[in-house]
């Protein structure tokens, strides 16, 4: 059968891509975008390389693993000829007790992966069902060496902040990302500029500056100290985590585009009840079943019980050393 017979849409592309849109949105996601696959241009390859060779990644060394396929999305896909990107809300309706030790939003519900994953399963189902029976389609979130932010960014749903993150221009940063890949040719949107101008929120409200105009060090960020670092946090840093016990969300809280973020509407990110018990009593006496108690089926996972270990050790050395700061009764 001839390419074009195979891939022949039963609507005109722009029909098509609005349709795709509309079921987008039918299934939750509140952005949805379409971007050419092409091979990222030099510039973007040099600024990452330039990240791994300065070692701003840290430990993570997957982020070295398979370049060839982040750097073309037909690597991934042979015969890609679309990158559909999809943003999917999990700003909280509740949040934790400030006192308490502060896990990250986007950690209070069930594991993202399967969610965001399983819905852009059911998107390209509707493709196949609806625009083209003999596409093919492969669906990615944050689970395989693809350059999710400049698909964002190109798809028109947002653009990178000073602090990494995507912002969308109706939601804000409090949002997972993922991509679909398919070998049909579908009107690409307009890439969308960054609209930051002189704000530096992120930047200065970073508790240890792991954020600069050069960009991310992860090696100083409290997000990877707690989550991808696999030893023990630096001594210089503990006393920089503040209450911060898995995760940051210190460059999202502060962005001014997240006044326009609104709770989650995703069953799956709404966090089971025991989250709002956990206090720093449990810190001391975490253990297995309180990991599953409280933790299970979450993306904290990811740290594993002896990660969250070492965090609480973290947070209880913190709290050691601000109780040993002298008073100004004591001068």
């Amino acid at each position: 059968m001839p390419d074009d017979e195979k891939i022949k849409l039963r609507y005109s592309p722009e029909e098509s891509a609005r349709l795709i849109k509309e079921e987008a949105r039918r299934l939750g996601f509140s952005a949805c975008g379409f971007a050419e696959a092409q091979a990222l241009p030099p510039s973007v390859v040099g600024t990452y390389e330039k990240f791994l060779s300065e070692g701003r990644h840290g430990e993570m060394d997957y982020l070295e693993r398979n370049r060839e396929l982040r750097y073309s999305p037909a690597e991934l896909l042979p015969g890609t000829r679309t990158v559909i990107s999809v943003a999917l809300n999990y700003y909280p309706k509740i949040k934790q007790p400030a006192s308490a030790p502060q896990i990250a939003y986007y950690a209070y519900g069930k594991d993202y992966h399967k969610v965001v994953k399983r819905l852009l399963d059911k998107l390209l189902d509707y493709i196949r069902r609806e625009i083209c029976p003999s596409v093919s389609g492969r669906s990615f979130s944050d689970s395989a060496p693809i350059a999710e932010r400049y698909w964002a960014c190109h798809a028109g749903i947002g653009w990178v902040g000073r602090s990494g993150m995507l912002i969308l221009p109706r939601g804000g940063t409090f949002f997972f990302l993922g991509e679909l890949l398919v070998d049909i040719d579908l009107p690409p949107d307009a890439p969308m500029p960054s609209r930051c101008g002189a704000c530096r929120n992120c930047i200065e409200s970073c508790p240890t500056g792991a954020i600069s105009e050069e960009g991310m060090d992860s090696r100083l960020c409290v997000s990877y100290l707690t989550i991808e670092h696999e030893g023990e946090i630096p001594p210089e840093l503990i006393g920089k985590l503040g209450n911060r016990f898995y995760g940051c969300d210190s460059c999202q809280l502060c962005c001014p585009w997240n006044r326009y973020a609104h709770p989650s509407e995703v069953e799956a990110f709404v966090p089971r009840e025991a989250l709002f018990t956990f206090d720093k009593d449990d810190l001391a006496s975490l253990d297995e079943e309180k990991y599953l108690h409280f933790f299970a089926g979450s993306p904290m996972k990811r740290a594993g019980l002896d990660g969250l270990r070492r965090n609480a050790r973290a947070l209880e050395q913190g709290d050691k050393k601000e109780d040993e700061q002298p008073t100004d009764e004591d001068g």
